[in-house]
């Protein structure tokens, strides 16, 4: 019984622990456990912060190549290139079945990218908005050449004619042009129906008359605030990201890059670079077996960069080089990141309980696939999960069953031995081998429970298929908390139910402890995922009945 005390006081602290962490998160107090919430970004004044950086600065946003690029890097503390201060862009949007995309004909950056069937997690009335370029805001796409005097994301593009929406086509291309020197860039936007990959392709035409041998650049430019509509009682990742085949994923908080804690460069001829955050990701693929310099820096105040440099070959006078990107902007579905690259499936993080959380995730699409609604998914899931464990926990609850027809007789080795533990605990242990009893088989159940709700938890957390579904009546999201606390309290009466069923503890304190964990993993669950709420609430049902039906033929053979 001592075991068994403290195993209740384990679960009981933490309970407490895991409720006030969340209520300080809550209230905007940091977290015991979580790292806090990068500071809002710093206002732009109209333009994005990456953009008001001046020539020469340290902080400058137009990547420096590093002395692995020697060849093509520019003078020491110079910035390229840098656009005349009365510049001005005009935004061309191009609208798919899929985005909407603004592209800055300054610099012909990827200003603001909004996903058409995807909501707003703060205004379901409106879309989902990934880039974007606000005071208050920053999440941009910039490309251009470094090692010269040659066009980059701060040079005036002129944009060629052509459609601007998809119509019957299946593609659809916006064509950028700009040159300097003799040296044209060519960029190339290309968007293809019910695709988030667009194709991002830049040709380097020398109308020079000596050869060239710039080097490209691609980044990603975010600053470090946390998503709109985040809830502050679950920490999810938002920042860069990378993946190589030799180095794997990898991923990089804003608060190690403050720290300098991050390496300022990496080289590769494989891989890609992203930027991550709850459900959505945007990642740079450049070509394969092409190498390059991969770079994550800090450019102001609450203002990062990813990006990768890639050194071209020399390009001869009245040549063209080419290279082929790719740009993945929108939802972690795995099936769709899997085959944009090798290893973006991973940036759907199932933290550490992926080897079970990901064939749970796998159930649930084919069973979705029979019965369209997430939430009798999660039911189906949960019946399943209860027949695999049943022997087990048929095991638990008879062990529970017998240990609670005895508890007179346990009553009565306490009150004999109340003033000699020692002899009480080996009373009680001869009585448990005279009755076949485990003392800790009414644990296993929750303890075997708790790998596949914790896996559960993060397959609700990161599934972004199941974000905004709704199951039936008031609950319109599974992945948001019950709106009206309805299946936190069923929880609770569920809760309390089998604790009645258990076998009363013969320790006073015990028995208090066991009639205040429903109420305490209630109050948890109001800001829990409904989705994850359901699975629980089934879960007590069908165990409530499993070991209602155990104790009553347990009772029904015990002698009067």
């Amino acid at each position: 019984m001592q075991i068994q005390r403290t195993v209740l006081w384990v679960v009981f602290s933490l309970s407490l622990l895991i409720l006030w962490d969340n209520w300080m998160r809550y209230n905007g107090k940091p977290s015991m456990f979580f790292p806090n919430a990068t500071q809002t970004a710093k206002p732009a004044g109209g333009a994005a912060p990456a953009d008001a950086n001046q020539a020469g600065s340290a902080k400058s946003d137009v990547p420096q190549a590093s002395a692995t690029s020697a060849a093509t890097a520019p003078a020491p503390g110079a910035v390229p290139n840098a656009a005349p201060a009365a510049a001005q862009g005009q935004r061309v949007t191009i609208t798919t079945d899929v985005f909407k995309a603004d592209i800055d004909t300054l610099g012909g950056d990827l200003k603001r990218l909004e996903l058409l069937k995807h909501k707003d997690p703060v205004d379901p009335t409106k879309n989902m908005v990934l880039f974007e370029s606000t005071p208050t805001h920053t999440y941009l796409g910039q490309t251009g050449l470094i090692g010269g005097a040659f066009p980059n994301h701060k040079t005036a593009f002129a944009a060629r004619p052509g459609e601007r929406a998809l119509g019957a086509g299946n593609e659809l291309q916006l064509v950028l042009e700009a040159e300097q020197n003799g040296v044209k860039l060519v960029k190339t936007y290309t968007f293809h129906r019910g695709d988030y990959t667009i194709g991002l392709r830049h040709d380097v035409v020398n109308g020079s008359g000596a050869p060239v041998s710039p080097s490209l650049y691609m980044q990603l430019v975010r600053d470090g605030s946390k998503p709109a509509g985040e809830s502050r009682f679950y920490s999810t990742f938002t920042g860069p990201a990378t993946y190589t085949d030799a180095d794997k994923f990898h991923k990089i908080d804003f608060s190690d890059i403050d720290k300098g804690k991050v390496k300022a460069t990496s080289t590769a001829d494989d891989g890609w670079i992203a930027l991550v955050q709850h459900y959505f990701v945007s990642a740079l693929v450049p070509p394969e077996k092409m190498k390059r310099e991969t770079y994550i820096k800090k450019l102001d105040e609450n203002l990062y960069a990813i990006g990768d440099i890639l050194p071209l070959a020399a390009v001869a006078p009245g040549a063209t080089a080419s290279v082929d990107a790719k740009l993945y902007s929108g939802p972690q579905v795995a099936e769709t990141l899997e085959k944009v690259a090798p290893g973006l499936e991973l940036v759907k993080d199932y933290g550490w309980l992926t080897i079970i959380a990901k064939p749970i995730f796998w159930l649930m699409e084919h069973i979705y696939a029979v019965l369209g609604n997430w939430g009798w998914t999660i039911i189906v899931l949960t019946i399943l999960i209860k027949l695999a464990f049943f022997p087990l926990s048929a095991a638990s609850y008879r062990s529970m069953a017998k240990m609670k027809t005895v508890t007179p007789k346990m009553q009565s080795i306490r009150e004999r031995f109340k003033s000699d533990p020692q002899k009480m605990n080996q009373a009680m242990m001869e009585l448990y081998r005279t009755e076949k009893i485990n003392p800790l088989g009414g644990c296993l159940p929750i303890a075997v429970q708790i790998p596949v709700f914790i896996a559960l938890y993060w397959v609700l957390l990161a599934s972004v298929e199941m974000r905004g579904a709704p199951w039936l009546g008031w609950i319109h999201d599974l992945t948001a908390p019950d709106p009206f606390y309805i299946l936190p309290v069923l929880m609770a009466v569920s809760m309390f139910v089998q604790t009645k069923l258990n076998p009363t503890p013969p320790d006073p304190v015990q028995a208090k402890v066991m009639m205040v964990m429903p109420i305490v993993f209630s109050v948890m669950f109001f800001f829990f995922p409904a989705g994850l709420v359901l699975y629980w609430v089934v879960n007590n049902l069908l165990s409530i009945a499993q070991q209602w039906v155990i104790t009553r033929k347990i009772q029904t053979a015990q002698p009067a």
